[in-house]
């Protein structure tokens, strides 16, 4: 008996401290994403020649759409080139963009992934570009973004991460994504950067110093979470990324279960997949080099997933609360003391989400949105368990439909 209960006290201590310090994490970052940050700007910036990457796998549904918005752009359009790299269209698709002023590389893969495509696309447009701009298939920039990516190369930064914004909130789904990726811009991005740290990636909407991306980019095989390994060889050696809130980028958000789950469960097994690789590393550089952005970025590898946190620490509060009302014996008064450090986590989570969630989602679509937390979380909870093999087949998020696919 003595065993068992110090097995339970072993058990509960390690959760306390690995969801308590990710407790932590999440309000530190998200008090300062309430924070001013303000970029240095200069008023004649050079205009650097742009590549606007936009690979798609069968995104014959959005990629029309895309392309024509992508040209209308206040920069000049002598200045940038919309190189649309179609992975398995369909004809009549690569004959209506021909019809555009973009240019189409059209590749096929036993194997497709996104660092695939960006590589070949890199290999046949050459390297008269300065700038290497990456968009999702489904991505629409505004009209400006061109305009303020070119600033910050300006400002001397080689790798710079633009707003990603919702372009769809149809559905209950679609406004809790919608939510989550701007908690993400407040606490990995905005509030990093106030903090003096680099800004995280996120796959899409994000420019580079073009040669440095194309070296980079050829030493990737990643088949799922590119930008995770790319983020992390950055901030290995060292390279700074800017934030731009004020640039922004609309990204279509999931609209149904499966198209959740699929991409969630690429984005769990991608975590757990580079913390292993990267682990270590980053623990030598920040002992030998003091590399915090390093260590920083390899620990939110293993950090649970803020529905999870929340979910977690709600559910271990509410047993140990109904627990020690329950029982009246010796075990009482250390119920009612875990009670009280749980009750303290769930505190500071749920603050953390006040401030990280903008304004503008306090609405009674976001509160019927947030009754389908649980689902969310149940959903998220069953992936950790369903993660091997994803990171051996390229699992696609079909845009413009409610649903998704995978390609084996």
């Amino acid at each position: 008996m003595e065993i068992f209960t110090l097995l339970v006290n072993f058990i509960e201590v390690a959760a306390y401290i690995y969801l308590g310090v990710a407790a932590v994490y999440f309000l530190l970052f998200a008090f300062l994403g309430v924070l001013p940050y303000r970029r240095m700007v200069h008023p004649s910036p050079l205009l650097r020649k742009i590549a606007v990457l936009i690979p798609g796998y069968k995104e014959d549904f959005v990629i029309i759409e895309v392309a024509e918005a992508s040209l209308k752009q206040s920069y000049p359009s002598e200045c940038f080139d919309v190189i649309i790299v179609a992975d398995s269209f369909k004809p009549e698709t690569i004959l209506e963009l021909k019809k555009f002023p973009v240019r189409v590389v059209q590749v096929v893969f036993e194997k497709s992934t996104k660092s695939k495509s960006l590589n070949a696309a890199m290999s046949e447009i050459g390297d008269d570009y300065h700038i290497a701009l990456v968009l999702d298939a489904d991505n629409i920039m505004a009209p400006d973004f061109l305009e303020k990516i070119n600033q910050a190369f300006e400002s001397g930064f080689t790798a710079v991460q633009g707003h990603r914004m919702a372009k769809n909130m149809n559905n209950s789904m679609a406004v809790l994504d919608s939510i989550s990726e701007e908690i993400n811009n407040h606490i990995f991005r905005k509030g990093h950067r106030v903090a003096g740290l680099a800004s995280g990636l996120i796959g899409s909407g994000m420019a580079f110093e073009y040669a440095m991306f194309k070296k980079r980019m050829s030493e990737i095989q990643a088949i799922g979470g590119f930008d995770k390994e790319l983020e992390l060889t950055m901030l290995r050696d060292r390279v700074k990324i800017e934030y731009l809130e004020d640039a922004v980028v609309l990204d279509e958000k999931v609209q149904d279960k499966a198209v959740f789950e699929n991409q969630r469960r690429r984005w769990l097994a991608a975590q757990f997949i580079y913390f292993k690789r990267f682990a270590w590393d980053g623990v030598v550089q920040f002992v030998t080099r003091l590399n915090f952005d390093f260590l920083d970025k390899v620990y939110q590898m293993v950090m649970p997933p803020r529905i999870l946190l929340l979910g977690a620490v709600t559910i271990l509060t509410v047993i140990m609360g109904i627990a020690s009302l329950i029982f009246h014996t010796w075990i009482k008064e250390y119920l009612a003391l875990s009670f009280f450090y749980w009750l303290v986590i769930w505190i500071l989570t749920v603050l953390a989400f006040i401030f990280a969630v903008d304004r503008k989602f306090y609405t009674k679509q976001t509160f019927m949105a947030i009754l389908t937390l649980p689902l969310g979380f149940w959903l998220m909870f069953k992936l950790l368990f369903r993660l091997r093999g994803a990171n051996k087949a390229f699992i696609h998020t079909q845009h413009g439909v409610s649903g998704g696919t995978a390609k084996k």
